[in-house]
């Protein structure tokens, strides 16, 4: 992977990885940058569950943010629900 691919998988995980666990397989990565990616995935994918619940978008991933969790826990780390996208609330 080269940096420009890195760079864009900070920002935009799903237009270089095909799924989450592809980012914890990444011989590339560190286990850092792994984390990162992932939790910016994991506030994508809260954002479109919002998005989804207020009808502005049909197309959410079913499992994706359990997939996003399921990766972050194989590295170790937890969940980045503190910097959780704001809420209907």
């Amino acid at each position: 992977m080269n940096e420009d691919q890195k760079r864009k998988a900070m920002t935009d995980p799903a237009a270089i990885f095909a799924n989450p666990a592809a980012v914890v397989d990444a011989p590339s990565l560190s286990r850092d940058e792994k984390i990162e990616i992932l939790k910016q995935w994991e506030y994508d994918a809260r954002e479109i569950m919002v998005a989804d619940e207020e009808g502005l978008q049909d197309d959410a991933p079913a499992g994706l943010l359990d997939d996003v969790i399921a990766a972050l826990h194989r590295l170790g780390a937890g969940s980045g629900s503190g910097n959780s996208p704001p809420t209907k609330q």
